[in-house]
């Protein structure tokens, strides 16, 4: 500790950290640009100088694609901790210490409501929960929305963005794979939409089920969808991988994906969709 700092610390000026610059200005996590926090949000956490899209948690997107007036649905009561997992920290304590971060009990969240007019009920994968990890309460929420949107007659709308299952709950995270499948083949048996839009990141189990299955797939621009990581399929298959490869635009181009669109035109473009596929008794 150099002579300066022992004076300041020893009349305690300066060593309180204020939070303005951090509440003022967020970097761009593509471009490292300095943006003005206000304008990046109003530009709806897209990077006004790349168009790189930032994550938003689930109450700011179910807000933008959602007619105003629409109903939350209940979180699902699941058993918590069913294996009573521990590692570093307890799973109860990772739980905790994650729903004091966010507004909801886990990482689906749904609304049922309308896009411009047109019935749709749509489930949110929030990211910022556990890395929006599938597990017990996310594949309830998920078959209970579908449910919801079976009963209404209207669309279902999922938006993913998930690490893939969580791991604290061993084989009945992984459950819920076949649970939400089983919930897709339930819709186009009713013959209702299912629409997934496909956000940064998607990967994992989530992939592996319903991220894929959709009867329309749109993706954000350079957003990360696939199953694995980068780094461990090339370690498998030996092989370096093409560039932008797992992102966007090269699995639209490559036909996995049936477009990219802007989040700005998001509700826009499914709105559009709505109109081929939604059935006319749909209410």
């Amino acid at each position: 500790m150099n002579w300066f700092t022992r004076v300041r610390n020893s009349l305690g000026f300066g060593t309180e950290k204020t939070s303005t610059e951090k509440d003022l200005w967020v970097k761009c996590k593509n471009c490292q640009e300095m943006l003005f926090v206000q304008e990046f949000e109003e530009n709806l956490s897209v990077c006004p100088k790349c168009a790189h899209h930032g994550r938003i948690d689930a109450d700011t997107r179910l807000a933008l694609l959602l007619d105003p007036g629409f109903e939350l649905l209940p979180i699902p009561q699941v058993t918590e901790d069913p294996l009573k997992f521990k590692d570093s920290k307890k799973y109860t304590d990772r739980i905790k210490a994650a729903r004091a971060k966010s507004t909801h009990e886990d990482a689906f969240v749904a609304g049922s409501g309308a896009i411009d007019g047109r019935p749709a009920v749509v489930g949110v994968q929030d990211f910022t929960f556990m890395g929006g990890s599938m597990g017990m309460a996310v594949g309830e929420a998920f078959c209970q929305a579908a449910q919801k949107a079976i009963d209404r007659r209207c669309a279902f709308v999922v938006v993913t963005a998930a690490g893939g299952a969580r791991m604290q709950e061993g084989i009945l995270s992984l459950m819920q794979m076949p649970r939400a499948t089983v919930m897709t083949r339930r819709l186009k048996a009713a013959g209702l939409p299912y629409i997934v839009v496909l956000t940064d990141p998607t990967t994992g189990g989530v992939t592996a089920s319903y991220a894929m299955l959709g009867d329309v797939h749109i993706a954000e621009p350079g957003a990360l969808i696939g199953f694995a990581g980068q780094r461990v399929i090339q370690d498998t298959i030996r092989e370096q991988l093409p560039e932008g490869f797992q992102r966007a635009e090269y699995l639209h181009k490559h036909g996995m994906v049936d477009m990219v669109v802007h989040r700005k035109d998001l509700k826009e473009r499914l709105s559009q969709v709505l109109d081929y596929l939604q059935p006319k008794a749909a209410a």
